[in-house]
């Protein structure tokens, strides 16, 4: 079987492309993959396999251009990309708001000192319990994403004599680029209130009428994984429309307008994502033509990135168990799997490797990486050229790892999950230690 088109045989197979690893990857001069000045054969030896390791630095960088390019904007990390307290921390100390949405990620927000006037709540379903931790908390702003909830969270205001500001979620019926399942602004899907229905102008007239809620503006977001950003410019247009008819009934100009996340990372060659710089440029020329075509008041924008900072600043660290040499391609069998990245079973995702503690002299050969689960479908790699001297014992590492691998991540055939480790200036400390099985049997009382 040929490699997919895009995939091309490395004239180095130790090549590490820039673009999908963290900024402080690189070889040593033994061939062996450090980060940050720490090996990744010491990062095994002290921590384990399979292991995420965090380049905390290039996070920490990732956060400041975002928050330098949309200067005149608030940036929301998406912790739903990945969430832990060290990194509320991060978030935090490099100027940025924090967007969670589940009570979980709430008590990690405030357990890790979050200001939670900077902290946004969205989730098309949240229960009473969590909306009154919210309100209790003094979260900044809640999206709301239904009328049920839309009267739970008046109700709950109300009774504790607050007025909390709210956006509302709407779909502007933009589907971006990319996979069905992670396209979130198309009609026929579960979140926010349709604008062409006329269901996000009749939610903004609810709102305006309830004393316990301040409705602050309108959110929006159009799908994940987005490297052009045309559609959210259509998506931006219809919006603005629909605050220029929310203030031709109500003589409101509403202040605020998110245009969401979704921004793309490189996880193999095929992938060519925008700077923040670039980004920033393009979606404030945006909203201000918008805004002068439809002579509204500029809203105070806000953007919620969670891939786009910590996906490319981590990578998966895993050993070698079997190598089989099929005519197809050679399966390498890792000692994680699906239990720790599901998003190429679950997305059809494309993902990089290395063979990480050595340089290797052999040829290039196809090869297909995949876990140590009882599914067919437990691939972390589906096409990449390793070494053919790949061998059991050699290390692995899978880079754009940090979004949606660890907070998807599962106990499938109760294998623990794995730790991140957060590398700085030749120095590791776990943020989330490795379960073990004492962990999962504390929660099995049978």
């Amino acid at each position: 079987m040929s490699a997919p088109e895009w995939l091309r045989v490395p004239a180095d197979v130790n090549a590490l492309i820039p673009q999908l690893w963290p900024r402080h990857a690189a070889r040593n001069t033994d061939g062996v993959l450090e980060i940050a000045g720490l090996t990744v054969e010491r990062l095994k030896e002290d921590f384990g396999t399979p292991a995420f390791v965090l380049d905390e630095d290039d996070m920490r960088a990732r956060c400041r251009e975002f928050r330098d390019a949309f200067h005149d904007a608030d940036v929301y990390y998406a912790g739903k990309a990945f969430l832990c307290k060290a990194v509320v921390r991060i978030v935090a100390e490099e100027g940025l708001f924090l967007d969670v949405c589940s009570g979980g990620e709430l008590a990690t927000a405030l357990a890790a000192g979050m200001d939670p006037e900077k902290i946004g709540f969205h989730g098309n379903n949240k229960s009473a319990t969590e909306l009154e931790r919210a309100v209790d908390a003094g979260v900044g702003r809640i999206i709301v994403d239904s009328v049920h909830e839309i009267d739970r969270l008046a109700e709950i205001a109300a009774r504790r004599g607050r007025t909390q500001k709210v956006l509302i979620r709407v779909t502007a019926g933009v589907e971006a680029h990319t996979h069905e399942f992670i396209a979130t602004a198309h009609e026929d899907q579960k979140f926010g209130f349709s604008i062409a229905g006329g269901a996000a102008y009749r939610a903004a007239v609810k709102v305006l009428d309830l004393e316990s809620l301040e409705l602050r503006g309108f959110h929006s977001h159009i799908g994940s994984q987005i490297f052009d950003t045309s559609g959210f410019e259509l998506a931006a247009r219809r919006v603005l429309e629909l605050v220029g008819e929310v203030k031709k009934a109500r003589g409101v100009d509403l202040p605020e307008l998110d245009l969401g996340g979704g921004f793309g990372i490189a996880y193999t060659t095929q992938d060519d994502p925008s700077t923040p710089d670039d980004l920033a440029k393009r979606m404030r020329k945006i909203v201000d033509d918008e805004c002068a075509a439809q002579q509204l008041h500029r809203p105070h924008v806000s953007i919620e990135p969670g891939r786009a900072i910590v996906g490319p600043a981590m990578f998966t660290l895993y050993e070698v168990g079997t190598v089989k040499e099929l005519q197809m391609r050679t399966y390498v069998s890792v000692d994680g799997g699906m239990s720790d990245n599901i998003r190429t079973a679950l997305y059809d995702a494309s993902y990089s490797a290395t063979v990480a503690n050595r340089r290797s002299d052999s040829q290039p050969i196809l090869a297909r990486v995949v876990g140590k689960h009882c599914e067919s479908g437990d691939i972390v790699v589906k096409d990449e050229f390793l070494p053919a001297d790949v061998a059991p014992g050699d290390l692995v590492a899978v880079p754009g790892t940090g979004a949606y691998c660890r907070s998807m991540a599962s106990n499938y055939n109760h294998v623990p999950r794995p730790p991140v480790v957060a590398v700085r200036d030749g120095v590791a400390r776990v943020i989330v230690r490795r379960e073990t099985e004492a962990d999962l049997l504390a929660l099995d009382v049978g």
